[in-house]
């Protein structure tokens, strides 16, 4: 378990940032190919069509699952891919508390408590040494 500084959660962000957009991507195809399943299952519901369909989306639903992984074994958590969700894990004043960050941000602005969620949010004072 990693607990990161502010900094520390700025210096790794560009690595994580990258690694978000590849676990979304994969996402999207996921969907994609669900999508395209659901078609072919809704108009002809051939087997010559539908089985590769289904063993691409099972291949795309694995990739999916990799680069989630691949993105939590930097320390962060995805609190939602879809939303472009991610916490690190950081202490102030000796409590638990996530560093938030939401895709399209290029710091690390803001924090809430453990037990809160996107709609916590508080934004980090410049001289707020309790991040630890």
């Amino acid at each position: 378990m990693v607990y990161f500084t502010l900094n520390e959660a700025n210096q790794v962000l560009p690595e994580v940032i990258e690694k978000f957009k590849i676990a979304l991507e994969k996402k999207n195809n996921v969907s994609k190919l669900e999508q395209q399943l659901q078609m072919v299952l809704s108009t002809s519901n051939k087997f010559d069509e539908y089985v590769p369909l289904k063993q691409q989306l099972n291949s795309a639903i694995t990739q999916y699952y990799q680069a989630s992984e691949a993105l939590e074994k930097t320390g962060v958590v995805i609190k939602s891919i879809d939303q472009g969700l991610l916490d690190f894990p950081s202490k102030r004043f000796e409590e638990d508390v996530w560093l938030c960050w939401k895709y399209g941000e290029t710091e690390i602005k803001f924090w809430h408590d453990k037990d809160e969620g996107f709609m916590g949010r508080k934004p980090i004072e410049v001289s707020d040494e309790s991040l630890v």
